[in-house]
Formats: C-alpha cells, sequence, structure tokens
C-alpha cells in the first residue's frame, strides 16, 4: 500500500484537483521472484535426488509423482503471482472520491463517489480484529481493502478517515 502519494502509477483519467488521500493497496506476496527461482532450485534438486532413490530402489513409478508434486508446486505458485497483479486504488479529493479495482485479468472497476455523502463502514470482530472496511454512499455499499491484513485495514481506515473527515469539515 502506498499513501499519499500523488504520482500513482496509472494514475486515474481526469484526476486534475489536489489529493488529500492517495492510496494503492496490492495483495502481499511473501516469497519474491528471486525467492522463488531458489525454492524451486533447492525443491528440484531434492525431488531429483529422492527420485534417483526410488528409481535405485525398482520403485521407478513413484519419480514420475515426484516430478509431478514439483510442476503442482509451480503452477500454484504462477497462479499467486498472476492474481497478485490485481490492485485497488483510492484517491479522495475535496469534491470527489474515486475508488477503482482493477483485477488479476485487468477488468477495470471504477466508482466516483461524492464525498460529504459517503461513509466509511467498520466491521470488527472482537477476538480477530477489522474484518471488514466499505464505503457507503446512496444505499450501494462497496467493500474495500480486502486484500489488507486486519492490522494493515485498521491502520488503513484511520487514515482514510481521518482525510475523509478533513474533506467533510473544509465545507
Amino acid at each position: 500500500m502506498s499513501a499519499g502519494n500523488p504520482d500513482l502509477p496509472g494514475e486515474m483519467p481526469g484526476s486534475s484537483a489536489a489529493a488529500v488521500f492517495a492510496a494503492t493497496i496490492t495483495p502481499h506476496r511473501s516469497l519474491g521472484p528471486e525467492g522463488f527461482r531458489v525454492m524451486m532450485v533447492v525443491l528440484s534438486v531434492v525431488a531429483a535426488m529422492m527420485a534417483l532413490r526410488f528409481v535405485s530402489l525398482g520403485f521407478w513409478p513413484v519419480s514420475g509423482f515426484i516430478g509431478l508434486d514439483i510442476l503442482a508446486l509451480y503452477i500454484a505458485f504462477k497462479v499467486s503471482y498472476r492474481r497478485g497483479r490485481a490492485f485497488e486504488e483510492i484517491r479522495l479529493t475535496p469534491v470527489e472520491l474515486r475508488f477503482r479495482r482493477v483485477s488479476h485479468r485487468g477488468e477495470e472497476r471504477e466508482w466516483r463517489l461524492n464525498p460529504l455523502w459517503t461513509r466509511l463502514v467498520r466491521e470488527t470482530h472482537e477476538e480477530f480484529g477489522l474484518q471488514r472496511l466499505a464505503l457507503v454512499s446512496r444505499g450501494e455499499r462497496i467493500v474495500i481493502a480486502q486484500e489488507l491484513s486486519p492490522d494493515e485495514r485498521a491502520h488503513f481506515a484511520d487514515e482514510f478517515g481521518r482525510a475523509l473527515m478533513q474533506v467533510k469539515s473544509s465545507f
């Protein structure tokens, strides 16, 4: 998440007013590309040694299944990285609140709301923290910051809520 960055990648078109708050929310990926390569090499070497051991014992069919396990792991990580391309952008100006969600497939959905008529609704679980954060305006409810952890979501809600109140109090 990057907050307060006026030079967002893929800047929302038509956003000429100065932003009071701007953030891009992306899914967290704990293993970077270099770590993924190292992990796959290490696992492949270990799998090859195991497969050779099974072949030497006469259990050659097992080596094929070990290879399938490595292939399945590779595919799972590639799917995860592809889904990591999704992001949400939120931009608050004194006259407009824009929220844009882009899926991992590149499908875009954008909402333009009047900040004076918009509420930030928090759904908190006593044990697990802030579970859901939503923008509510004129009967429409838009869930935001879905990719953040409860602690990150709470921090985001505090910062964004403060900016939203600042805009509302300026009128």
